[in-house]
């Protein structure tokens, strides 16, 4: 499903920002967007956040048995 990958992939972004703030106290997306409080900034975290609420979802998925999840 092309959503749960478009998720996957702002989560996963997500967690490289969240390193990098971990690792050298530094935050891409505010750089990027010009502060924690800019706007843009804050849709950025915002959509972030729901593509990872939306992942929690793939965890209580059923699989096939190849592995694939079930449509």
């Amino acid at each position: 499903m092309i959503l749960d990958r478009i998720a996957l992939i702002l989560t996963i972004i997500g967690a490289l920002n969240w390193g990098s703030i971990g690792l050298f106290q530094f935050d891409i997306v505010a750089w990027i967007c010009g502060g924690q409080s800019a706007l843009i900034s804050r849709i950025i975290y915002t959509v972030v956040a729901l593509a990872g609420v939306w992942c929690i979802s793939l965890l209580f998925r059923e699989r096939d048995q190849y592995g694939e999840l079930a449509e």
